[in-house]
């Protein structure tokens, strides 16, 4: 296996595939509307801290004020898309590192561009979008720490963990793998590097902030991930497998299953055998503490570049690279077929005609899925104009001077963050909500007497209000099947203090 020499600047392979990831991405990026998080994302962002109850503080500070340069979901989605692009420009650059020359660096290149958990990750703004592009760099720069010896490379490893860190906590499930991965290997000699002290020493500096705020405000974020665990749907271990193979286009499985394999059987991987055993472990840990399927993506890419490396290697004669040409075809033809359950390729009408007909179906990820037919990515990108007009029609049928004293409560974080960035128009107060970071707000600044609830079974009201009053219903066809058919009533006269009862409201999941 001969290493191509070829100076970034000029690998027309890399510019090539990443230009073409970042068009798909961006034609796609504004096709719908700001997805839940993303409007959650957005409101945090407007009050910047160094940590919120459910993430670090990156991808809201980001989100608020990449969506304050258009107020469109295409700008807010801007640095995932130049993400996806930026992982095939270093997909493309891994494999020649690793030896593949310009046909292994092709397939890299492609898998991580279709693989359409992938695609999937980077087609909202979320606290996701930047792990797979870090977590390979990380693995990128290990192996040119450990392999050739370029030791700076492990100070950048720290500066990627930290950056990354600051986006999402999920980091930690790679660092232990890899750890693994090392340890398990005789690349375990780089922890007698005081540079990869010093990279981790570095990582810990940036991640600091958003640490000391969790420790502050008594680590609510370790109470979150608890409860999500209870919201997840328990997905048996061979069907956990068996999606991911689909998820990834099971097309593309050989090359993954090659690149875990490949450090093994052909000499010159070898001294990236950690990356194989770290992979192996990411998914083991993955299963143990049942984590959604998305959890260990940002895996893959590394797995695919060595996979590509692999099959280039074992199929060198032309006959045999042009099957595999053929395959690839296949599956991006494949990747296609099934992209619309991961980017919104498609209108709302096509997409709900699709999923009808397919045999592809959103796997149903949380308990509260229940009844949307849309994959939630699209569904909870639909419906929050509709619900902020609904609430906004209510709020206008309270009389002025009921109005004034009078706040919102919803009950999660979509809901709310809805009200507060398309509320303006109808001249409605800050939301108030107990989940998550709305509940560490507090009242913002209010003493309301009356409160227009959003909630099911308004006859829960009942002991907290002197005189209900139902003013509407929430409905939009297309929304999460859970925010639909939810009564929207007016609770006059609080027959209990609202600071004293903000406690009962607390909802971390």
């Amino acid at each position: 296996m001969v290493k191509e020499q070829v100076k970034w600047s000029a690998d027309y392979v890399a510019l090539g595939l990443a230009a073409l990831a970042f068009v798909l991405h961006a034609a796609c990026a504004g096709r719908y509307d700001v997805f839940r998080d993303e409007l959650y994302f957005i409101v945090c962002g407007r009050q910047p801290a160094f940590g919120y109850v459910d993430q670090p503080p990156l991808i809201p500070l980001l989100s608020a004020g990449f969506y304050a340069l258009g107020h469109n979901a295409w700008m807010l989605r801007l640095p995932a898309t130049l993400a996806a692009g930026a992982l095939v420009w270093l997909a493309v650059r891994f494999a020649r590192l690793l030896g593949g020359g310009t046909f292994a660096a092709i397939g890299a290149g492609v898998c991580v561009t279709i693989a359409p958990m992938l695609m999937g990750i980077v087609a909202v703004f979320n606290t996701t979008v930047f792990d797979p592009l870090a977590w390979t760099l990380i693995a990128y720069l290990l192996v040119k720490a450990t392999r050739d010896g370029d030791r700076p490379a492990l100070l950048w490893c720290g500066v990627v963990a930290g950056i990354d860190f600051e986006a999402k906590y999920a980091l930690y499930v790679w660092a232990i793998a890899l750890v693994v991965g090392l340890l398990a290997t005789p690349e375990r000699r780089i922890f007698r590097d005081r540079m990869l002290w010093l990279g981790a020493a570095i990582a810990i500096v940036i991640g600091l902030p958003s640490i000391l705020w969790q420790a502050t405000h008594g680590w609510p974020f370790l109470e979150l991930a608890a409860a999500a665990r209870a919201k997840n749907t328990d997905i048996p271990p061979l069907n956990f497998i068996i999606n991911q193979v689909l998820v990834m286009n099971p097309l593309l499985a050989p090359v993954w299953i090659a690149g875990v394999v490949a450090p093994f059987v052909i000499a010159s991987l070898k001294p990236v055998r950690f990356l194989a055993i770290a992979f192996l472990a990411s998914f083991a840990l993955t299963l143990i503490t049942h984590g959604k399927d998305y959890y260990i993506a940002s895996t893959y890419p590394t797995v695919f570049i060595l996979g590509a490396v692999a099959w280039a290697h074992w199929f060198r004669k032309a006959r045999a690279r042009i099957g595999l040409a053929v395959w690839g075809g296949l599956a991006v033809a494949l990747s296609a077929a099934i992209s619309p359950m991961a980017l919104p390729v498609l209108s709302v009408e096509g997409l709900r005609a699709y999923i009808a007909h397919s045999p592809f179906k959103p796997q149903q990820q949380e308990k509260s899925f229940k009844g949307t037919l849309l994959p939630q990515v699209f569904a909870d990108q639909l419906g929050w104009h509709d619900y902020t007009d609904q609430v906004g029609a209510a709020w206008r049928k309270i009389p002025a001077d009921v109005r004034a004293r009078t706040g919102i409560k919803v009950e999660n974080y979509g809901e709310a963050a809805a009200l507060d960035i398309y509320g303006p128009k109808y001249d409605l107060p800050p939301a108030l909500s107990g989940h998550n970071q709305y509940y560490q707000w507090g009242l913002r600044g209010q003493k309301p007497v009356n409160l227009l609830v959003v909630q099911n079974n308004p006859d829960r009201l009942e002991p907290y209000c002197q005189k209900t009053v139902i003013l509407g219903e929430t409905y939009s066809r297309d929304a999460m099947a859970y925010e639909n058919g939810k009564t929207i009533a007016l609770c006059q006269g609080l027959k209990v203090d609202i600071v004293k009862l903000w406690p009962e409201l607390k909802n971390f999941s």
